[in-house]
């Protein structure tokens, strides 16, 4: 006769109240996944949505009318486009033992959820990053010389080049660059870069610690800057670590992001996130990570286990919209 060793899972919202130290730690990290693809909410699993192609998005159109006639309508054409959501989650065995032995110098319930968290959360980061900085969906317009060669690479023609490659395409002009923290440093160092804003009178030209997201969103007129930190071990358990960056550093990209939560709004794309009305509320990290956490009782451990869960899709929509880098120059 089988032996009970599992309770049914609890939901924890009260650790969402820990979370709010643990905001900081993503953010340190350099998790950018939602704000290049921002979080839209779906009632169901799976399904189908219309969207408007980008060629009728700036139709010429006549809007005359004349007395006693109608007025001319829209005829759009719409195109179909799917997504499925997938679930996604990690477990943290929490052991009694040990929650006695180290209770009072940690909260062995936070922590295990917190680890549950990151890795949820980095792997969210894994799929979006090869999403975007895919040379095989996004033909890669190759840089005049590497970006890392800061005393001649031209990051600023670079970029005007890629911005006025989407408008071209679009009619649309894009509204965010992402980049690796490598890269960024190497903006920080970058002549071109510093010379640009030792011009405006808004930094010391001799110090690239002056070179902030702000003053390059200035230079570039882009008015996001997402800077890719998050690192991955990609070594087998047991191994010596063998440590990366989770977003390529040979790519940089500009494209126009959400800034709504209409399904019709032109942008790269969305994570679709199901919010299964039988799992109830869920925790809000940082106010674009929205994850359910359970615990539950596993007595083959002799300790609860944390779960941090959710189900969601990386859904690209308008690859036109957007232009992708080579950074390393010919």
């Amino acid at each position: 006769m089988p032996s009970p060793s599992t309770s049914i899972a609890t939901r924890r919202s009260d650790l969402g109240g820990s979370f709010e130290e643990f905001d900081v730690l993503m953010a340190n990290q350099g998790f950018i996944a939602t704000k290049c693809l921002p979080m839209l909410e779906a009632a169901v699993q799976a399904g189908t949505f219309g969207k408007i192609p980008v060629e009728q998005m700036l139709q010429k159109a006549t809007t005359n009318r004349s007395p006693g006639a109608g007025y001319n309508r829209g005829n759009w054409t719409f195109t179909s486009d799917t997504f499925a959501t997938v679930e996604h989650g990690w477990e943290e065995p929490i052991d009694d033992r040990e929650a006695a032995m180290w209770g009072d110098f940690l909260n062995a319930e936070e922590l295990s959820t917190a680890r549950a968290l990151g890795i949820v959360l980095r792997a969210a980061e894994e799929r979006t990053a090869d999403l975007l900085f895919n040379a095989t969906t996004f033909s890669a317009a190759v840089s005049a010389v590497n970006w890392a060669t800061t005393a001649s690479s031209t990051p600023i023609a670079d970029i005007e080049t890629a911005v006025r490659a989407v408008w071209a395409r679009t009619g649309i002009w894009p509204d965010t660059l992402v980049l690796g923290r490598h890269a960024f440093r190497n903006l920080r160092l970058t002549t071109q870069i510093i010379d640009r804003i030792a011009a405006s009178g808004a930094g010391d030209r001799n110090r690239a610690t002056d070179v902030t997201s702000a003053h390059l969103s200035a230079v570039f007129d882009l008015p996001k800057i997402f800077v890719a930190g998050s690192a991955e071990n990609s070594a087998n358990e047991g191994q010596t670590a063998s440590i990366g960056s989770i977003w390529s550093q040979t790519y940089a990209m500009v494209m126009k992001t959400a800034d709504t939560d209409d399904i019709r709004e032109p942008c790269i794309g969305r994570t679709i996130r199901w919010n299964e009305p039988t799992d109830g509320g869920s925790i809000f990290i940082d106010g674009s990570h929205p994850v359910n956490v359970e615990t539950y009782r596993d007595e083959t451990v002799r300790g609860n286990v944390a779960r941090v869960r959710h189900d969601v899709h990386e859904k690209l929509i308008y690859t036109e919209i957007a232009e992708l880098i080579d950074i390393t120059g010919p």
